[in-house]
């Protein structure tokens, strides 16, 4: 088999062609009147019909960082109040997670995959591990060391 000769499964729907006549009436399914009934009709992305764009509703704070340098170039950039960007959430994992894992290995953010992990006391850890990079619960370090699991205080990036 060639790839000329390979065929898909799954059937192209071609894009409607609106406003070309044809059996769809009189307005060819672009409505009555406006600018977007109009042929050739464009509205350039932000366009609100003449109000102010959404980024310009926000205010411009003292510290922003500005295309065209002066004072406040090496600012730190502010975010307006209401406009704030959300983190992530540290991930919380228990005990019982861990009781998957070999004796004696050592366990790390980066065999998990994350970035932020706290450590919870529920349930009981059965193995003897070691723990490196994570944060813990006052009960869960409580637990880990008294199962004979070690905890490296080291962050790791």
């Amino acid at each position: 088999m060639n790839l000329n000769q390979l065929k898909s499964n799954t059937k192209r729907k071609s894009a409607k062609r609106v406003g070309r006549g044809g059996k769809r009436g009189t307005y060819s399914g672009k409505g009555t009147k406006g600018q977007k009934s109009r042929a050739g009709s464009y509205v350039r992305p932000g366009f609100r019909g003449g109000d102010n764009r959404l980024w310009q509703l926000f205010p411009k704070l003292r510290g922003a960082t500005h295309k065209s340098g002066g004072a406040g170039n090496n600012a730190p950039h502010v975010k307006h109040r209401y406009f704030q960007l959300r983190h992530d959430k540290i991930k919380v994992l228990n005990l019982d997670f861990f009781n998957k894992f070999e004796d004696g290995q050592e366990i790390t953010l980066e065999l998990l995959g994350r970035k932020d992990v706290k450590i919870l006391a529920e349930g009981q850890l059965k193995k003897k591990l070691e723990f490196k990079g994570f944060k813990f619960s006052k009960s869960a370090r409580e637990k880990i060391l008294k199962s004979g699991s070690t905890i490296n205080e080291s962050r790791t990036k």
